[in-house]
């Protein structure tokens, strides 16, 4: 039930959101809507826990003649996914509505519906429901970058559609195959797609094809040419939205379909993706070191560091796993902050280049506060949330081969180089002419970050928690690997 009502009750959200008018109420059934859904999910949480960490399963029912089953579910690790969805949403909402966009209605709906799109990605128990779900939540991400975007913005926003789009089609394709090799009568639900007889040749074109649509998603080196583009050029708010969730969803796909699918094969070219993650961490790291401007800076940041988690999950160690999943929790919030924070830069600056700031902590200490939290949350500083998924990720690293984990070990400090950089050229010195009278935080703007501080340190102190959460899940994917 609360599966179905998490679906469910954003979508109703955006139906009304896209029939009001009135500014002050779209702003205010969002917030609304938004907090009311993060109250559901808590609530989900609150049943899984006293029920043992049992998953919450919802079945609507199903069509036979395609095999189509309407599964939902909720595991340790989708639980995770689903509550950092609807814990980020509201707060993103809070530093949209400090804009003035035009036609706020349609905004405020499509970020609803890429909020239903999420969750279905993450509860879904079906094949194809999963691949429903993964095409509607690029719709809205479409039409917000192209609307709301920058300059440039259609044609960067039609690379990022074409590229994402292009890769779900392989996963389609990879998915039907997939079908016709599950036990009679064929079905697209989980269980009988990971019960599926694949030769270790079947099994490596369906991990080509699925592999495909997710390391695009994520973005895996060197399939991530979309991703600062749009990034840069997407309103704050879709920014947000596509570093701090979306690409989770291709992260999300390798624990749920490709470990229990294509064991063999992961085990086999689990080597070479992991050389494409380090190989990706430390071209990512160059390039951000070289940024001349605050958005793309923390773009490549972002590639380096789902690198690292993407290589974390072709470990296949319990250890590793573990990192990846406090991992996924923390960049969301980590790079969630940090576009906050250049948001109310660009608003009062009109600018996010970087050679055009100095002497901002003067001016704004508590912007300066904040931003140096999000970042050593960044940088993975003991007793941050980034320190204990790093840390456990590069324990799996060192457990898989000593040598890229010695590798993989020199990008963390590379990371320190240039986000330090970057904090050193914008907080610190006299005020230039362009900061001289620059306004610190208000009340306002800063209510949307103080949650998500707590959450930089209450992961970092106390990740038992999520921890617990997600074992199960865990050990049952490393089933299918191990045996």
């Amino acid at each position: 039930m609360i599966t179905g009502l998490l679906i469910i009750f954003p979508l109703i959200c955006a139906l009304i959101l896209f029939l009001l008018n009135t500014e002050k109420w779209i702003k205010i059934i969002a917030v609304a809507g938004s907090v009311t859904q993060f109250l559901i999910s808590a609530y989900g949480l609150f049943l899984f826990t006293t029920k043992c960490n049992c998953q919450l399963l919802l079945y609507l029912g199903s069509a036979e003649n395609l095999g189509i089953s309407l599964r939902f579910g909720l595991d340790g690790i989708s639980l995770l996914l689903v509550l950092l969805t609807t814990f980020l949403i509201p707060l993103i909402i809070l530093t949209t509505i400090q804009h003035r966009y035009r036609n706020p209605s349609a905004l405020y709906g499509l970020i609803m519906l890429m909020e239903m799109a999420f969750i279905g990605v993450f509860s879904a128990y079906d094949g194809m429901l999963f691949y429903i779900f993964w095409e509607l939540a690029l719709i809205p991400a479409y039409f917000i970058c192209a609307i709301w975007g920058g300059n440039d913005r259609i044609r960067i926003t039609l690379k990022f559609f074409i590229y994402t789009f292009t890769g779900s089609l392989f996963m389609l394709v990879g998915l039907i195959y997939l079908f016709f090799r599950t036990p009679l009568p064929h079905s697209f639900d989980l269980h009988s797609l990971t019960s599926a007889i694949l030769s270790s040749k079947e099994q490596a074109w369906i991990f080509l094809a699925f592999f495909l649509a997710f390391a695009i998603k994520i973005p895996i080196f060197p399939l991530h040419t979309w991703q600062p583009d749009t990034y840069t050029v997407a309103p704050s708010g879709g920014t947000m939205i596509l570093a701090g969730i979306m690409l989770k969803m291709g992260i999300y796909g390798l624990l749920r379909f490709l470990l229990p699918i294509c064991p063999i094969v992961m085990q086999n070219w689990g080597f070479i993706i992991i050389i494409l993650a380090v190989v990706g961490i430390i071209y990512a790291s160059i390039i951000a070191i070289r940024q001349k401007d605050l958005k793309r800076l923390v773009a490549y940041s972002s590639i380096a560091h789902v690198g690292l988690i993407s290589a974390g999950v072709f470990t296949m160690t319990e250890i590793g796993l573990n990192g990846v999943v406090i991992q996924m929790i923390s960049h969301g919030i980590n790079i969630v902050g940090l576009f906050m924070i250049i948001d109310r830069i660009e608003i009062r600056l009109k600018t996010t280049e970087i050679s055009r700031l100095g002497g901002i902590a003067l001016k704004a200490p508590f912007l300066a506060v904040f931003f140096m939290i999000f970042l050593l949350g960044s940088i993975a500083l003991p007793m941050t949330n980034g320190f204990i998924g790093e840390f456990l990720i590069l324990l799996g690293i060192f457990e898989y081969n000593h040598w890229i984990a010695a590798v993989t070990g020199i990008t963390i400090i590379l990371s320190a180089v240039y986000m330090l950089r970057m904090y050193q050229q914008t907080m610190f010195g006299e005020p230039v002419e362009l900061t001289s009278n620059m306004k610190d935080l208000t009340w306002l703007e800063a209510l949307p970050m103080i949650p998500l501080v707590i959450m930089v340190f209450w992961i970092g102190i106390f990740p038992g928690f999520y921890l617990h959460l997600a074992e199960p899940a865990i050990k049952e994917m490393l089933y299918f690997v191990h045996g």
